[in-house]
């Protein structure tokens, strides 16, 4: 599911933000929101900097998304993101991956520069 997702500020100012977030990443963070009976609470995804190459992904829940973010619903799961780290954001696609090789959210971003960590959970 692509979804288009903006938010208006104060200033008027609108940002312009497109990704996929796959139905499995949405239903995944649903079980664990209602395992914890949080339904109603948001994912929020920021890109910080750290990790060995540069920035890292971030996910956590959060009661009620900050002010600035961008917003979206995506298979009912609320998906906050804040303004700085929706720029590095764009174009990106969050998945859900459950093998016997790997378990966990993936995040594919065409922005991340061409170099990671080994590890994979840092991009430059």
């Amino acid at each position: 599911m692509t979804v288009e997702a903006t938010e208006t500020t104060q200033a008027a100012e609108t940002v312009e933000l497109t990704f996929e977030f796959t139905d499995a990443a949405a239903a995944k963070a649903l079980s664990i929101l209602k395992a914890e009976g949080r339904e109603d609470w948001f994912l929020r995804i920021q890109v910080t900097p750290g990790g060995c190459a540069g920035f890292q992904y971030k996910m956590g829940f959060t009661d009620a998304p900050m002010d600035g973010d961008v917003r979206n619903t995506f298979n009912g799961l609320g998906v906050a993101i804040d303004r700085t780290s929706a720029g590095y954001m764009n174009g990106a696609v969050i998945d859900y991956i459950e093998t016997i090789e790997q378990q966990g959210f993936d995040i594919q971003n065409p922005n991340r520069a061409q170099s990671s960590c080994a590890c994979g959970n840092s991009f430059c």
